[in-house]
């Protein structure tokens, strides 16, 4: 989801919370404290946890141990010790601004806007923005709207923040039934600012339905998001083109006002890196609005980009199949499956969606994608057949289904349908570097029309000039063709961009075969041999060639000879 314009520079600074390194605890614990605070820098929340929970007990009142503590806890969504530990931290006066910005969290979750006043008045923190926005909810929830308007305007006069501030307004006006005035904002002079994202957008087409304009909406919901759209955004559109009003849904109460506070923040912070803050907003985000889908996404986004895969499925896994972004985070927890090496349980995930979505596209497409990682090839072809079935008519956009059912076909021979769906992916597209270096390769290989094969390559060369192993294509196009020393160069060239490549250091190995290097084409096979396996590279036919080799093992395979001018003595 890209991020809102105004949510970046200052709006970024004012709402970072930087955890600075505070003086360590007293010498005893200095050693377990210095540990916590590395485990949290490198993402392991559940270790530091571990090392702050004993830091707890043998100091309870230390501060720097408290804030730690209540992070890792936010982080790995334990509620009832973050309830705990920010009761007891939000006793001292002033209150650390974690814990001034969870007590808010609490506070708006039971509704207790009092309560959260109360933190504000009484020196909490939660840097300018929270704090801002949260006192403007607030009003909101206790029914001051002309108060909470100019909240919402004196936020707006700082600089950097008047975006920011203008987008609550309006959803607050919304929430109230003033669809008139939200409108005026979404539409105002921060038009191009309000439009920064999936969930600004489809706020503002919401408000103009309720105002029964629908052929603004549906044009604006066609100009954002184009064809092939999600569920909810096709239930909307569906919605719209029937004459039926679309309910304003984004913000309901002032509670979860305060939740899209938290949710926006943490967007503008994972702008710039999944870091432990975006975490924390995003995770305050659902405590006080447990089923706010789009918070578990970006929650899960978060934690699957500092590679805490285990916690990314388990946040997905808290929506339900009646959300109407339950296919998006099924989507989501099956490529966080994948990412933790659990490949089977993703295709499974996937099946029992395909199953309740089979009108998906989306879904279609990533279960192929899985069967053909998993070498399941014919599975994979059924459904990518599934999938381009409901693409209709086929645009520039879905080069990438074609390409990968030619893959798939190629891989359990069927190459004239491949050849044909290869075809297709470069009508469609027809400069895509992928495709042409697959299908030149492909020709490569089978000794087929290699001048258009090395046209092929050299394009794709020219578009990708840093892929390795495009320009191995290319050089085993020149190899194929006899032309050795231009294999040798942009092999060379290859193995210096992927080094650890299995694959293109055999292929390395056979070109310096060819002019006559046998020592050197027999270290890069061994190299090959010490790196692999690897894909597609036959690890017993590099052991053939290094025992008798490149030339017999071309007769043996009843292969063309090597090119008489350069083959080895």
């Amino acid at each position: 989801m890209p991020s809102l314009p105004f949510l970046r520079s200052a709006l970024v600074a004012a709402a970072m919370m930087a955890i600075v390194a505070p003086p360590a605890p007293a010498a005893d614990y200095a050693g377990p404290y210095l540990a916590a605070r590395l485990a949290t820098t490198q993402n392991d929340y559940a270790a530091a946890r571990a090392y702050y929970d004993r830091l707890l007990l043998a100091t309870p009142e230390d501060r720097n141990v408290q804030e730690g503590a209540l992070v890792t806890h936010i982080a790995l969504d334990d509620q009832d010790q973050v309830a705990a530990l920010t009761k007891i931290m939000l006793a001292e006066k002033p209150p650390s601004q974690i814990a001034a910005l969870t007590g808010l969290a609490e506070a708006a979750k039971a509704d207790d806007f009092a309560g959260g006043l109360a933190i504000l008045d009484q020196g909490g923190d939660g840097g300018e923005l929270v704090s801002g926005l949260f006192r403007a909810w607030a009003l909101v929830g206790e029914g001051q709207m002309a108060e909470a308007g100019k909240a919402f305007d004196t936020l707006g006069a700082t600089q950097g923040l008047a975006g920011f501030a203008a987008y609550h307004k309006a959803l607050s006006l919304a929430m109230v039934g003033d669809y008139e005035g939200a409108e005026k904002i979404f539409s105002g002079d921060l038009a191009q600012v309000l439009h920064g994202t999936r969930r600004s957008i489809l706020a503002h087409v919401q408000i103009l339905s309720q105002l029964e304009r629908d052929e603004e909406a549906l044009k604006l919901l066609d100009d954002a998001f184009g064809p092939g759209l999600d569920p909810e955004l096709a239930g909307v559109r569906a919605s719209l083109a029937n004459g039926e009003a679309v309910p304003f849904t984004i913000v309901r109460t002032a509670s979860e006002g305060v939740a899209e506070t938290f949710f926006t923040v943490a967007q503008a912070l994972n702008a710039d890196g999944p870091t432990a803050m975006a975490l924390v907003h995003a995770r305050l985000a659902l405590l006080v609005r447990p089923d706010f889908g789009d918070a578990v996404l970006l929650t899960a986004a978060i934690l699957e980009g500092q590679e805490q895969y285990d916690l990314a499925i388990a946040a997905y896994a808290q929506v339900k199949p009646d959300s109407p972004v339950y296919p998006a985070t099924e989507l989501g927890r099956a490529e966080a499956l994948v990412a933790a090496d659990r490949g089977d349980e993703a295709i499974g995930v996937l099946e029992k969606l395909a199953q309740a979505h089979p009108d998906l596209g989306s879904v279609w497409l990533s279960l192929g994608d899985n069967y053909r990682r998993a070498e399941r090839y014919a599975d994979a072809v059924t459904a990518y057949d599934k999938a381009i079935a409901l693409i209709g008519n086929p645009g520039p956009r879905d080069w990438f289904v074609y390409f990968a059912r030619g893959i798939s076909e190629h891989k359990s021979d069927q190459w004239d349908k491949a050849e044909k769906d290869f075809r297709e992916a470069l009508t469609l597209s027809p400069d895509q570097p992928s495709v042409l270096n697959y299908l030149g390769y492909s020709y490569v290989e089978r000794r087929q029309d290699l001048d258009e094969a090395l046209d092929m390559i050299k394009r794709a060369v020219a578009a990708r000039p840093d892929a390795g192993y495009i320009i191995d294509s290319l050089g085993w196009a020149y190899y194929m063709l006899g032309r050795y020393d231009d294999a040798v160069t942009e092999m060379e060239k290859a193995v210096a961009l992927e080094p650890t490549e299995p694959l293109l250091n055999d292929h390395l190995g056979d070109v310096y075969w060819a002019v006559g290097r046998k020592r050197e084409a027999e270290f890069q096979w061994h190299r090959a041999l010490s790196l692999g396996p690897g894909e597609d590279l036959d690890m017993d036919r590099v052991r053939r060639k290094l025992d008798i080799g490149l030339d017999a093992v071309l007769r043996e395979e009843g292969a063309p000879a090597l090119h008489p001018v350069h083959a080895a003595d």
